[in-house]
């Protein structure tokens, strides 16, 4: 199964290391904020923390739209431990690292590699709802950008508050929208 834009998450239980504790979470946790699943493939590599750190550099920001990340590998919430108190970049994660050893979330998702025990790099940007907005899926050796995650979610969040609007391409917080009508047919 591969999940899809539109389509509500499954439900799963995993246990997290998180502000220095191991939480069980759920995905009723998830529902009423919106959420950030961000799949990578193993701890201790060489894309993956640099991405990690990034999302950490703006984890303020997120909490302030009401964003909460979840970053899921299949390995163990101790080994996500182990590598937050061995590791300067990943130890400023304040953000749930969530084991995914039984490779559920990465299943639900759609995300796990065939025969290899790995997650694929992807993006899922999740409503209050728990309704898929926004996937993103990159090949092993294209790390993603925080900057761009966040102006999707605040794309994804002003269409969510503003029903009729939608956000072009390169919009940004602020920019003008449009509002699809005939009016609009072949004039872009």
């Amino acid at each position: 199964m591969v999940a899809q834009v539109n389509t509500e998450i499954l439900p799963f239980k995993a246990t997290a290391f998180h502000d220095g504790k191991f939480v069980d979470i759920t995905e009723k946790d998830v529902k009423g904020k919106w959420a950030v699943f961000f799949f990578y493939p193993a701890d201790f590599t060489f894309v993956c923390p640099t991405e990690l750190g990034d999302v950490a550099d703006h984890y303020e920001e997120l909490q302030k739209l009401g964003v909460e990340v979840y970053s899921v590998s299949t390995d163990t919430h101790f080994t996500h431990k182990a590598w937050h108190d061995s590791s300067e970049t990943i130890g400023k994660i304040k953000y749930f690292m969530v084991g995914d050893q039984t490779f559920t979330l990465a299943n639900n998702f759609g995300v796990l590699r065939e025969g290899q025990g790995l997650a694929d790099r992807a993006t899922f940007i999740v409503d209050p709802q728990g309704v898929i907005q926004a996937i993103e899926v990159t090949a092993e050796g294209i790390g993603r950008d925080a900057n761009d995650l966040l102006r999707k979610i605040k794309a994804a969040q002003y269409v969510a508050s503003h029903p009729g609007e939608v956000c072009p391409a390169k919009w940004k917080e602020g920019e003008k929208t449009l509002a699809p009508s005939l009016d609009l047919v072949g004039k872009i």
